[in-house]
């Protein structure tokens, strides 16, 4: 091998290794795949840049002062009673004082930009879905369509979905994080989560708060299909292979389990995501004034009901 073919050896090399990196970023939150994940990955790369501007500046001076004014070099000057510097007071106080301020001008536009409680502006009617995180899965219900499931969720792409997530166990983290956003799922409180995929695929989802042992099987798949056909045909899907999901029916499934496989259920009862949240609000029942309150009362009693025994 001649002298010459190193360079392309190593290059090759370099090469090989570049991409063995960055491989890691395919499916995460540098692999964005909806504008929230976009914008997400915008703000954390510009963020990053802003802060090595000083950062390898620093670690750059911080070699050539230390080979400079080695021990063994008798040509730096040697000053043991220096203590001020003008010129260095200026660039160490005024270029971190103009990152800072804009990071914070950046950190405030994107804040309210990327509210995880703001709808998204679409000309498409969004999907609505109901999020209950349970041990050790998620449960999805789709009010307007009469279906849920466990650990798969489907939506058409550059179709708005608009998520209210709870949880009946401890605190959970919903995240898709091809998609943008991460909020907490939390027992007796509703948070809220708008995202958009706008390319077709299945994307993967999980927890990013631990809850115990069951955790690493918490996760679920995220499936923005082509066309609106297409998620007609996995909604038809969903029915036709569907079980009722009432009271008991969820208190079953509520049970902890560990690595489950979607299942899909017929949801009729469209005051099931409100029940499972006020169940942990035993005196919220008291102030039900209308029919309806009366009926989701009853139906938050019915969960605090213990499992019923299954017939063998």
């Amino acid at each position: 091998m001649t002298s010459n073919s190193r360079p392309t050896r190593w290059l090759g090399v370099g090469t090989a290794l570049l991409a063995t990196l960055l491989s890691g970023c395919k499916g995460g939150i540098l692999d964005p795949k909806g504008p929230i994940g976009a914008d997400e990955k915008s703000l954390i790369l510009t963020a990053t840049f802003l802060m090595l501007l000083v950062v390898v500046p620093v670690i750059v001076m911080t070699l050539v002062f230390a080979w400079k004014y080695r021990a063994s070099n008798t040509a730096a000057v040697y000053t043991p009673k220096w203590a001020h510097s003008t010129k260095i007071e200026v660039v160490v106080w005024t270029i971190p004082v103009i990152i800072v301020i804009g990071l914070a001008i950046l950190a405030w536009e994107t804040t309210h930009k990327l509210d995880p409680y703001r709808p998204l502006e679409s000309d498409k009617a969004p999907i609505k879905v109901d999020v209950v995180a349970l041990n050790w899965k998620w449960l999805f219900i789709y009010p307007d369509l009469g279906i849920a499931t466990v650990n798969q969720l489907a939506f058409p792409k550059d179709t708005p979905v608009n998520f209210r997530i709870t949880s009946d166990v401890a605190m959970n983290s919903f995240f898709i994080p091809q998609l943008g956003g991460q909020i907490y799922a939390m027992a007796g409180m509703e948070t809220k989560l708008h995202l958009l995929a706008n390319e077709a695929g299945s994307y993967d989802g999980m927890s990013a708060n631990y809850s115990g042992a069951g955790f690493s099987g918490m996760k679920f798949k995220a499936i923005a299909t082509e066309t609106p056909e297409d998620f007609q045909a996995w909604v038809a899907k969903v029915k036709a292979q569907a079980t009722p999901l009432d009271a008991q029916a969820y208190l079953a499934l509520a049970q902890p389990s560990e690595n489950n496989p979607p299942a899909y259920f017929t949801a009729a009862e469209p005051r099931l995501f409100d029940a499972v949240m006020h169940k942990y609000m035993a005196g919220r029942q008291s102030l039900a004034a209308t029919d309806d309150d009366l009926k989701l009362a009853a139906l938050s009693k019915a969960l605090c009901e213990p499992v019923a025994a299954t017939k063998e």
